[in-house]
């Protein structure tokens, strides 16, 4: 039987995946597509795709994130 350390382990497994497949493809295509932020839909600035590449959102987005304690969807 899984306890709760498992548990979240698997979920936290699953999210990493998922950003990671999600930068690979943002990757391979960046040419094609803008990167925009995942909320609030406006252009993730350079500065922060050059820093933090698996960025999905814009600072402003993210800081409301973690405000509410949601770091991973």
């Amino acid at each position: 039987m899984a306890d709760a350390a498992d548990n979240a382990g698997a979920v936290i497994e699953h999210h990493l995946s998922n950003a990671l497949a999600r930068h690979r493809l943002a990757v391979a295509i960046a040419g094609a597509i803008d990167i925009d932020c995942e909320e609030c839909g406006t252009e993730i600035p350079e500065a922060r795709r050059q820093a933090a590449p698996w960025a999905t959102t814009c600072i402003d987005c993210q800081s409301i994130r973690e405000a509410r304690g949601r770091h991973v969807r």
